[in-house]
């Protein structure tokens, strides 16, 4: 097979099984000279990770599906660090969209220096207004998972852990530059689809990363949805356009 993996990554460490999400001591073993043996897993008899060879495109594509086995691959067997640059990016594209529906709203193209600068400082509050709506969702989704689940979330890495996988699973929110770019009449349903699919990921995250039934991760993204939407109604009363 192709390993994917470098040889560091099959040393013992805290893997997880992608079919029975059981932990694994490694994902494969190296017999020299390019040969490779993916592990079996010792409680459902399966290959511990069958996407260690595959190509990332076809994991892109599982992902996209939210297949479990592809999220607790990227989630668990792989060293991914890219959750933060991924968020500040889709934060970008979300004020973008919104600093873009501000400027059509307004037909002033005066051409002057204050003008330009005081719309650069409307993107700037953009991006603030979406990060805050972020950070309260994602605190209320925190909130409703420790108060229903407190043994999920005893420790500071569960808490990490769970927030890494939250802002990996909200790529989707990087279709929003496509969609204001490729205008057309239906816009609207492509942002609103767009949302479904990011809290769809969501909740696959959640169930992979704490290993939870369905219910319970809608309950604390609906929760989430509640808190973000009350700091955008917060913001509508001071008379701030978001």
């Amino acid at each position: 097979g192709r390993a994917v993996l470098s040889p560091a990554m099959a040393a013992l460490g805290a893997y997880r099984c992608i079919e029975c999400n059981r932990e694994a001591p490694e994902l494969y073993r190296d017999y020299q000279r390019g040969v490779l043996r993916i592990s079996i897993c010792k409680s459902c008899q399966k290959p511990v990770d069958k996407y260690i060879e595959y190509d990332p495109v076809i994991i892109l594509i599982n992902a996209v599906l939210c297949k479990t086995q592809a999220y607790r691959h990227i989630l668990f067997n792989t060293k991914i660090n890219i959750h933060g640059k991924l968020c500040i990016f889709c934060l970008l594209c979300e004020a973008y969209l919104r600093w873009l529906q501000l400027q059509d709203s307004s037909q002033n193209i005066d051409p002057d220096d204050l003008i330009r600068y005081a719309k650069e400082w409307d993107f700037y509050r953009m991006f603030g207004i979406a990060s805050l709506e972020q950070t309260s969702f994602l605190l209320g989704i925190f909130i409703t998972l420790w108060w229903m689940r407190p043994e999920m979330l005893k420790t500071k890495s569960d808490f990490i852990l769970l927030l890494k996988a939250l802002l990996l699973s909200s790529y989707g929110k990087l279709l929003l530059i496509p969609a204001v770019i490729w205008e057309h009449d239906y816009t609207p349903l492509c942002l609103a689809f767009i949302k479904v699919f990011v809290l769809i990921s969501n909740s696959q995250a959640i169930r992979v990363t704490l290993n939870l039934n369905r219910m319970l991760p809608w309950l604390a993204i609906i929760f989430g949805l509640i808190l973000e939407n009350g700091v955008v109604c917060l913001f509508q009363k001071m008379g701030w356009d978001v």
